[in-house]
């Protein structure tokens, strides 16, 4: 009997600990976010670039949920579709974290 309930103890751990890699695999990681923003689209919006300078500031969350939804309709669309996933995973949670309602606004742009 304490042989069922060592399997089952064990495979209920194993179970909450994947679940638990899943969902936080979907967030994104922020740090490194905020790296490829500023390696990826600082080049162009910023003070005297190509594009109307941005921050995560400059957008509410529920902004950023939409720029992200829609970024086929964004102009630099093309950069956009040359990154992973995982990197655009990775933006939208420092854009997002940090965007103007947030609970941790950047505090400079």
């Amino acid at each position: 009997m304490s042989k069922k309930v060592g399997c089952i103890l064990i495979i209920l751990i194993f179970l909450i600990a994947s679940i638990g890699i899943v969902m936080a695999e979907g967030k994104g990681n922020a740090r490194k976010g905020k790296y490829l923003f500023r390696k990826n689209c600082r080049t162009c919006h910023c003070d005297g670039g190509s594009a109307k300078p941005l921050s995560p500031i400059d957008k509410t969350q529920a902004q950023w949920d939409e720029v992200f939804q829609n970024i086929d309709k964004l102009s630099c669309s093309q950069e956009w579709a040359k990154l992973k996933e995982k990197d655009r995973n990775d933006m939208y949670a420092h854009l997002w974290g940090h965007a103007f309602d947030s609970p941790s606004p950047a505090k400079c742009k």
